[in-house]
């Protein structure tokens, strides 16, 4: 008996084509056009149309129903599996998943409390213990407890997707602009937080650098980084000019690197950077 690991395109990783990992698509519309995440809407692609666009894009959730026929195949095929979903504080998609599960127990359904690589480091914890032979059961308690360490953080470019999609009042994403204002952010309890806001990039650089500290991440676990947007440039100068993290734990070259979809880069947009890892407990 297989344990297959399903998840939904709002998680993100530099490689999904493990033959034991589903992606279910999110839908995401702009305008009259709807499109399937990274089935025919590419990462790049998505950033392109919102720069382009005057409104912000609309995410779907899954529904009960798709998630009804994936596990029709994994009953058929006599596996077992995790699915680990995009926050239920954030979306529908968990509450569909589990609806779905009520009547296929070989199905643990996990909600991540978090999004894209933080969804995502999950996701590769779990294939991590599927590779160590263990039951689907066993991997979903385990990926519960080690989400309680997890960590995502993100430094936003700009203020503007936040106002647009009425995260922040109009008049504080203003001024934020206009005096160049760069939000850390991160997730706590499946919702996104402010952690902190610096004037300007070199200080939105210092105050990602600090809460990473403030963490300390656990190099035994994964670890993904991530940027938006169609340049990972700020994301180079910032492992650059923090090389004191990772530079005698990990080769240059096998940094972890990944774009950020859809369903976060609607919110922050373009030119964030993102590490999403687990604390040292």
């Amino acid at each position: 008996m297989a344990v297959r690991i399903i998840t939904d395109s709002g998680f993100d990783v530099p490689d999904a084509s493990d033959a034991r990992l589903t992606v279910l698509p999110l839908s995401i519309t702009f305008g009259d056009t709807t499109y399937a995440d990274g089935v025919d809407l590419t990462n790049d692609r998505f950033f392109e149309l919102l720069i382009e666009s005057d409104e912000l894009p609309k995410t779907s959730q899954a529904t009960p129903y798709a998630y009804a026929q994936i596990f029709e195949r994994v009953r058929a095929a006599g596996d077992e599996a995790v699915v680990i979903t995009l926050s239920s504080g954030l979306s529908g998609t968990y509450q569909s998943a589990v609806t779905a599960a009520a009547d296929y127990p070989e199905v643990h359904v996990v909600d991540s409390k978090n999004v894209t690589i933080g969804q995502g480091v999950l996701v590769q914890y779990a294939l991590r213990l599927a590779d160590e032979g263990r039951g689907a059961a066993e991997i979903a308690s385990m990926v519960e407890s080690a989400r309680e360490r997890l960590v995502l953080l993100a430094l936003l470019d700009t203020l503007e997707y936040l106002r647009r999609g009425g995260r922040i009042p109009k008049s504080v994403g203003a001024i934020g602009e206009l005096l160049s204002i760069k939000p850390v952010i991160g997730v706590r309890d499946g919702e996104v937080v402010m952690l902190g806001k610096a004037r300007g990039s070199k200080n939105g650089r210092n105050l990602l650098h600090q809460e990473v500290e403030k963490n300390g991440i656990d190099f035994a676990m994964p670890v993904l980084i991530g940027y938006s947007g169609l340049s990972d440039k700020l994301l180079r100068k910032y492992l650059e000019d923090n090389r004191v993290i990772w530079e005698d734990k990990v080769a240059e070259e096998d940094l972890p690197i990944t774009s950020v979809g859809a369903t976060v880069g609607t919110h922050v947009g373009p030119n964030a950077i993102a590490l999403a890892f687990f604390h040292r407990g």
